[in-house]
């Protein structure tokens, strides 16, 4: 791993509790995320610890969509079994990474002109992992949402193309 994303690791690493405690305090007001005002604090602070923790994971992988694909499935999983609407759910990736971002910056671990460099190494990395994730998340609620479909039409008894239009069966 080059030396620049360790030091945002580590910062992110060392600090993930503070981290995800400013992403917690914005979530819970961002009128982007009505579902998160009253989701408890310790389920929304486990899982962004789990996602900052899991997350850094990612920078060091030799496969990321794999690792990513696992990683953030699990985090759609969670949110679809919480209701948490799809673009809550990707709004809050959006500020979890933010979060973390800002939490670098405010830091200042980029401070000379090569830091400066590395910075934006660090964040081209970090915006294809989210840039993964926001598709994973997509992808698996997507997935999530197919298969419920398909079971309550099949508990209505609902064939064929009306199936297939609620998103199950695919018609050929």
């Amino acid at each position: 791993m080059r030396p620049h994303a360790t030091k945002l690791i580590e910062t992110v690493e060392q600090n993930a509790r503070a981290i995800a405690q400013q992403w917690y305090k914005n979530v819970k007001i961002n009128p982007k995320t009505p579902v998160y005002h009253t989701l408890s604090e310790e389920k929304a602070l486990d899982q962004a610890m789990y996602f900052y923790s899991s997350f850094l994971k990612l920078f060091s992988t030799d496969k990321p969509f794999e690792d990513a694909y696992t990683l953030f499935s699990k985090y759609a999983d969670a949110g679809y079994r919480e209701r948490i609407p799809l673009p809550q759910a990707v709004y809050a990736l959006i500020l979890m990474r933010r979060h973390m971002w800002l939490f670098a910056e405010y830091q200042a671990i980029f401070e000379t002109a090569v830091d400066q460099r590395h910075a934006l190494e660090s964040q081209s990395r970090m915006i294809l992992m989210f840039d993964y994730a926001e598709f994973v998340v997509i992808d698996r609620y997507d997935e999530l949402m197919r298969k419920e479909a398909e079971e309550k039409c099949r508990a209505m008894k609902v064939k064929g193309p009306l199936l297939s239009l609620w998103g199950g069966e695919k018609t050929k």
